[in-house]
């Protein structure tokens, strides 16, 4: 009985390259394999997904929580490359699931995986395989035959012939091959974006982040929203500004945190945290005053000359409030603050999930 396992990510590569093997009448059995991390976790919905295109297929998820660090490969006081990232994570991936496979007495693995994706050409891949000594054993469908043959192939288990040739330049094809094969190429999940790291700006603020000590889960989620600025050293300025943000910051803020928002008119909920203990009256004054401009200049009252802002400490019942300025654009932010560019619009990737 040939059995292999897929590591499934949702994504519409993922799905075209199970079901290719799924198809071939030499194997018996495809298992699902899903890895979930900090930086790509919506896990419920490809399950869903699974469900429905496999019915009855055995799927696993797996958890690399604690290995973001591993994930994101930022080299202490360098800085973050997608390709350098998306190398480290294949590594860490298929040598966890490597041993999964084996625990099952699976055959062999299948990846979604093209050549040229984030710019690891065919010879990247390969070194991976074999660094890992599982090149015989590691199947990626989508671009087997830019590739050395498999065991699969060798063994008659899956036809060559049938498998892709595609590159990252070739994207546009796998619609069409998925249509073939009986998959539709609609994705609500987003599948493709869903991997933070390839999101503009979000390398960049990890490399901040990184650079602090004894950093928690909880500041590791907050990069995901939107707005997110940063005065060094250690002051972070999150901002929600629709309400579906504003339910997801709420779960996030701490004791320490220090909340800002506006009275009167519409405009985002701040979250602000610094190591507060160290500053002086002065400087934790200038904070709020920051934090209140910045909030201010993301509002419907950004127009306006001077603005009441709220603000109170979590852990504390007493509610303050000030008049501000706003600055006189976004772009102005930057003379008082560290600003990564922003993420890809609101609504076009899931909010984080306490």
């Amino acid at each position: 009985m040939v059995k292999g396992l897929s590591l499934f990510s949702g994504s519409l590569a993922s799905r075209v390259a199970t079901r290719l093997v799924e198809r071939s009448p030499g194997v018996d059995e495809v298992l699902l394999l899903h890895f979930r991390s900090p930086f790509f976790e919506e896990h419920d919905g490809i399950r869903e997904i699974a469900k429905s295109e496999w019915p009855g297929m055995g799927f696993r998820t797996q958890s690399l929580k604690k290995d973001y660090r591993h994930l994101a490969n930022i080299p202490p006081g360098g800085s973050f490359s997608l390709r350098r990232s998306c190398s480290s994570c294949r590594r860490l991936i298929l040598s966890r699931a490597v041993r999964y496979m084996r625990r099952l007495q699976a055959d062999f693995l299948i990846t979604g995986e093209i050549v040229g994706e984030h710019g690891l050409l065919a010879e990247d891949m390969e070194c991976i395989a074999e660094d890992l000594g599982i090149a015989d054993v590691l199947l990626r469908p989508l671009s087997a035959r830019l590739l050395p043959p498999t065991r699969p192939e060798e063994e008659g288990w899956i036809d060559r012939s049938c498998l892709g040739d595609l590159t990252a330049d070739d994207a546009g094809q796998l619609g069409a091959i998925a249509e073939t094969v009986g998959l539709s190429t609609s994705d609500p999940m987003c599948s493709e974006l869903r991997c933070k790291l390839t999101s503009p700006g979000f390398g960049r603020r990890l490399e901040i982040l990184f650079e602090e000590e004894g950093f928690t889960m909880n500041a590791l989620k907050l990069l995901d929203f939107r707005l997110y600025y940063k005065r060094l050293p250690d002051v972070n300025i999150v901002l929600a500004t629709d309400e579906e943000e504003k339910r997801a910051l709420q779960n996030f803020f701490l004791p320490r945190d220090l909340r800002v928002y506006l009275p009167i008119h519409r405009g985002p909920m701040t979250l602000v945290r610094t190591e507060w203990e160290g500053k002086s009256t002065a400087e934790v004054r200038e904070i709020i005053k920051l934090a209140g401009r910045i909030t201010v200049t993301h509002s419907d009252a950004a127009h306006l000359g001077s603005v009441p802002v709220s603000y109170r400490f979590e852990s504390e019942d007493e509610t303050l409030q000030s008049h501000v300025v706003p600055f006189a654009s976004v772009a102005e932010i930057e003379d008082y603050c560290l600003v990564p560019h922003l993420l890809l619009p609101v609504g076009s990737r899931p909010i984080p999930r306490p």
